[in-house]
C-alpha cells in the first residue's frame, strides 16, 4: 500500500520531468495529487490514469488534425 503513494521525485521519474514541474502541475490542478504538510504526494493509480488520459488526448488531437487535412484536401478537389 505504501508503494502506491509517490512523492514528486518519483512521479518526475515516471513522467521523465523535473520534480519542480510535477509540483507546478499539481499546484495548477493539472496533475492529481494532495499535500501532506508542505509535501506533495500522488497516488500511483491516479498518475497512471493521468498518463493514459494524456495519451488518449494526443491520439484524439492527431486524429482531428488528420481529419481536418483530409477535409481541406477534399474541398480543393
Amino acid at each position: 500500500m505504501l508503494d502506491d503513494i509517490l512523492d514528486a521525485d518519483q512521479v518526475g521519474k515516471m513522467l521523465r520531468v523535473h520534480s519542480r514541474t510535477v509540483i507546478r502541475l499539481a499546484r495548477e490542478a493539472k496533475l492529481p495529487g494532495f499535500k501532506v504538510g508542505d509535501q506533495w504526494r500522488f497516488r500511483r493509480e491516479a498518475i497512471e490514469h493521468y498518463i493514459r488520459e494524456q495519451e488518449q488526448r494526443y491520439i484524439d488531437r492527431q486524429k482531428e488534425e488528420q481529419d481536418t487535412k483530409e477535409e481541406d484536401a477534399d474541398k480543393k478537389e
